[in-house]
C-alpha cells in the first residue's frame, strides 16, 4: 500500500517532528577557505525572468540574488541593517529617509555607484510602466533628492512605518546602474559578488566572480545553477558527483540522504508556506460558506505526512513563525466531513452537483501529490475534484497573470515582512494578489499597518488581518515547508548559503576544499 493511500485510510496520524534547524557534515578536512573552481548547482526551479525589478518567483530570486545588491539588508534576526548605504537616518516624523552610501562601490560595467543610481533605481520600480513586482512600496515617495553623489534623501508624502523593512528585500531595494533598465531583463546587471554571464533558457544560468566587489571577492571563480525540476534526476546528480550541491531533497529521500556519511545536508524550517487557493470571482467561491466547507474538508496534519513526508509543520497563518506579527491564537479547521456537506448543501451545492477543476504545477512535485489526496477526500463530500497539471511557465501565464483557473494551490518564499505578505498577496491592489480577493475589512487594516508607526500596535494590526483571512477562509493556509540543500563534502560554507529569509541563496562566501 501506498503511503499516501495508508493516510488516506488510516484513522491514526503520526506525529510529525518540528525541524529548526539541524546542520550535519562529514568530518571537514580545511578550514582556510581557498580561491578557484566552478560550483555546479542543481536547481530545483526554472528561473523566469532575469529582471529583479519585474520578477515575482523565488526561483529567479535565487539566483539574483548573488548578482544584485540592495541599499539596505537584514541580519540573522531580520533587523534592518545597511547594504548599499553604510547608514541611514529616518526623521522623527517618518517622512524623510537619508542614506549615506558606500564609497567607491562598483556595477559589474565598472562605472562606480552614486545617488544618481539610486535615484534611478527606485523610481524604475515606482514606474508602472516597467512592471515591477514591488512597485507599491514607492506608493507614498513624493521626491528623491541627491544632494550630492553619496547622499540619498527620499521625501514622503505620507507615513510609510515599512518602508525600511520592504527595500530590504531585494525586489524593492536593489540599485542598478543609471540607464540599465531596458536590458535587465536579459543581461541583468548589479553590484552583487558575481556577475551575469549567460542564461540557456530552462538549462542553466552562469555567474562568474565580480573581484571588485564591495564586500570583497568570493572564493569561486563560478557558479552553474542548472535548472532540475524533477527530483529524482537532481538527486542522482548529485549522488554521482555531476552536482556539486543541490536544494530540495526530494521529500521521501531526506532521511536516508542524512544518513549518508558521503554527503552533507542542511536543513532549516520555514523555507516556504503552502497553501491553496480559491479564485473569488469564480460563482461558488463567492459564497464564504462553500470557502469555509473546502477548508473544513481538509486534514492538514495528514496531507501534510502524505505530501510532505513530515518534513513541514501545519499552520493557520502565513506569517513568519518568529515575527511578533504571527497569531498564535489561530489554528487550522479540523477535518469535518459531514459538516462540510451539510455547509454546501446550504449554499445550494447538494452532493454531486459542484465540479472543481485544481491546477497543479508539476514544478512542485508535491503539488501534485497534495492534489492526488485532495481528490479523494472531496469525494468524500460530495464534491468532484478533478486535476489539471500544468508546467511553472503554463501555471504562471494562466493562474498567475491571467486569473484562468477554479482552484490551485502555491507557496510562497522570502515574505518575511509583514507588509510585504500581507499587502501584496491580500489587499485587493496587492501585486500578488491573483486570487481576485476583496475585502474592505483586509484592505483597511494593511493600509492602517503602513501608518501605525508603532512596532508592538502593527504587528496587532497584522493579527487582525489573519483572523480576518482565516474568519473568510479567503485562502486555506496549510503549512510550512522545511528547506534542505545536498552537497558534496568538498562544498565548504553551506552555513553561509541561505539568507535569514530562509529563501535567497548566496554564494559570496562559499568555496570548494582542494
Amino acid at each position: 500500500m501506498k503511503r499516501r493511500d495508508f493516510l488516506l485510510n488510516s484513522t491514526a496520524v503520526m506525529g510529525g517532528g518540528v525541524l529548526m534547524g539541524g546542520f550535519a557534515l562529514p568530518a571537514l578536512a580545511q578550514d582556510t577557505p581557498v580561491k578557484g573552481g566552478t560550483l555546479i548547482w542543481g536547481h530545483s526551479e526554472t528561473t523566469q525572468n532575469l529582471d529583479m525589478h519585474q520578477t515575482g518567483t523565488a526561483s529567479s530570486g535565487r539566483v539574483l540574488q548573488n548578482i544584485h545588491s540592495s541599499i539596505v539588508t537584514v541580519d540573522a534576526n531580520l533587523k534592518v541593517i545597511p547594504g548599499l548605504a553604510e547608514s541611514f537616518e529616518v526623521a522623527p516624523d517618518g517622512l524623510t529617509y537619508t542614506f549615506k552610501l558606500r564609497p567607491n562601490v562598483k556595477f559589474h560595467n565598472g562605472a562606480t555607484m552614486t545617488s544618481a543610481d539610486v535615484k534611478y533605481s527606485f523610481e524604475r520600480c515606482k514606474d508602472p510602466a516597467t512592471g515591477a513586482v514591488n512597485f507599491e512600496v514607492f506608493n507614498n515617495v513624493a521626491a528623491i533628492e541627491t544632494p550630492d553623489d553619496l547622499t540619498v534623501v527620499i521625501k514622503m508624502s505620507a507615513v510609510n512605518a515599512p518602508f525600511l523593512s520592504r527595500l530590504a528585500e531585494n525586489g524593492a531595494g536593489v540599485v542598478m546602474p543609471v540607464d540599465s533598465g531596458p536590458t535587465q531583463g536579459t543581461n541583468p546587471m548589479g553590484a552583487g559578488p558575481f556577475k551575469f554571464d549567460s542564461y540557456e533558457v530552462g538549462t542553466v544560468v552562469k555567474m562568474s566572480r565580480f573581484d571588485d566587489y564591495w564586500e570583497g571577492p568570493a572564493f569561486l571563480d563560478a557558479v552553474e545553477a542548472r535548472e532540475i525540476t524533477e527530483p529524482t534526476t537532481r538527486l542522482t546528480g548529485l549522488r554521482t558527483g555531476e552536482l556539486h550541491m543541490i536544494n530540495d531533497i526530494p521529500l521521501d529521500r531526506v532521511g536516508e540522504i542524512e544518513g549518508d556519511a558521503n554527503l552533507q545536508v542542511k536543513k532549516w524550517f520555514p523555507l516556504n508556506f503552502d497553501f491553496i487557493n480559491m479564485n473569488h470571482t469564480f460563482e461558488p467561491f463567492k459564497d464564504k460558506r462553500v470557502r469555509v466547507a473546502f477548508d473544513m474538508i481538509i486534514d492538514k496534519e495528514a496531507l501534510m505526512q502524505g505530501a510532505l513526508w513530515g518534513q513541514g509543520a501545519t499552520t493557520a497563518s502565513p506569517s513568519f513563525p518568529t515575527d511578533a506579527a504571527y497569531n498564535k491564537d489561530l489554528a487550522p479547521r479540523p477535518q469535518d466531513i459531514e459538516g462540510a456537506k451539510a455547509l454546501l448543501a446550504e449554499a445550494g451545492y447538494p452532493e454531486g452537483s459542484l465540479n472543481i477543476v485544481f491546477k497543479a504545477t508539476t514544478n512542485y512535485p508535491y503539488h501534485i501529490e497534495t492534489a492526488q489526496i485532495l481528490v479523494e477526500w472531496f469525494k468524500m463530500a460530495g464534491v468532484n475534484l478533478t486535476i489539471e497539471q500544468l508546467t511553472w511557465a503554463d501555471w504562471l501565464s494562466q493562474c498567475w497573470v491571467d486569473k484562468d483557473y477554479q482552484m490551485t494551490m502555491m507557496n510562497f518564499f522570502t515574505l518575511w515582512e509583514s507588509d510585504f505578505l500581507y499587502y501584496s498577496v491580500w489587499n485587493s491592489k496587492g501585486a500578488f494578489n491573483y486570487r481576485n480577493i476583496s475585502d474592505p475589512v483586509i484592505d483597511e487594516l494593511t493600509e492602517k499597518a503602513r501608518v501605525t508607526v508603532d512596532d508592538a500596535e502593527r504587528a496587532e494590526v497584522y493579527k487582525a488581518v489573519q483572523k480576518q483571512i482565516w474568519d473568510e477562509a479567503h485562502d486555506i493556509v496549510l503549512w510550512f515547508r522545511n528547506g534542505t540543500i545536498g552537497a558534496q563534502p568538498k562544498v565548504m560554507g553551506l552555513d553561509t548559503v541561505v539568507h535569514p529569509n530562509g529563501s535567497n541563496l548566496n554564494f559570496h562566501k562559499v568555496w570548494l576544499s582542494a
